[in-house]
């Protein structure tokens, strides 16, 4: 082999080298991820779950919860699981939970996916001003493997006169689409940052629970600058404590 040769070879390899570098560093920082839901029609507070993640192949424990004993588990769960203080741990602050025991279903799966290190997975992943911040969601394979796990499951409306979208509530996210008992989706919520509160939502979405402390923070959240799709440009992750 001649010498010409060998260094034209040489040379080929590292242009495709540096190619697939560049590459990869895109990737992992994320570029393209804000047209997730591009196809889907916005309501307010409506899921953001990805229709296109394939399932991962899990063992589900028999015991666990599932779209099947949904009522049954949350039931037995929140009477041995009564807690409803709560604290969201963020880069930017932290925010004070109180849920309501009123709402006992949606109290309890709260509770619930908090201590199972769910919420951990995930950030605020949409942000509008003058009205709320949504979380629960993330492009993490584990955040999607715990959705699967738990096979998604929904949970029936609570709705009560007294628990209304004002100014801290924290109510569930739902489908807008063949959902005609406005079952709530357990793993997405939001919480209303407009100070005159959002109350065309009520009895749309269930309130079941309101910040008691952290309000700086929310607004240090909605006021992050965000890709066309609400979504930040720069990703806020949550830590959920259960506190008592």
């Amino acid at each position: 082999m001649s010498f010409r040769l060998l260094l034209f070879l040489l040379m080929i390899g590292f242009v495709f080298s540096c190619s697939e570098k560049s590459k990869d560093k895109q990737e992992s920082n994320g570029v393209g991820k804000k047209t997730t839901e591009s196809e889907r029609v916005r309501e307010p507070g409506a899921s953001k779950e990805k229709e296109s993640f394939e399932e991962p192949q899990l063992k589900k424990p028999a015991d666990s919860i599932n779209n099947k004993n949904t009522v049954a588990f949350l039931e037995k769960y929140g009477a041995l699981n009564p807690e409803t203080q709560l604290v969201i741990k963020t880069r930017l602050g932290d925010i004070g939970l109180r849920l309501y025991e009123d709402t006992p279903l949606h109290r309890a799966s709260f509770v619930f996916l908090a201590k199972v290190g769910y919420f951990d997975t995930t950030c605020f992943y949409r942000v509008v001003p003058d009205f709320i911040i949504q979380g629960g969601e993330s492009e993490r394979l584990d955040t999607q493997r715990y959705k699967a796990r738990y096979m998604r499951y929904k949970i029936p409306p609570e709705f009560r006169d007294n628990r209304r979208h004002k100014y801290g509530a924290i109510a569930l996210a739902r489908d807008w689409v063949n959902n005609p008992g406005k079952k709530s989706t357990a793993f997405e919520f939001y919480i209303v940052q407009n100070r005159k509160g959002a109350h065309h939502l009520d009895g749309e979405h269930t309130v079941f629970g309101e910040v008691t402390y952290g309000f700086e923070t929310i607004d240090r959240i909605v006021n992050l600058e965000a890709g066309s799709d609400e979504w930040p440009l720069e990703d806020v992750f949550m830590k959920i404590d259960v506190v008592r």
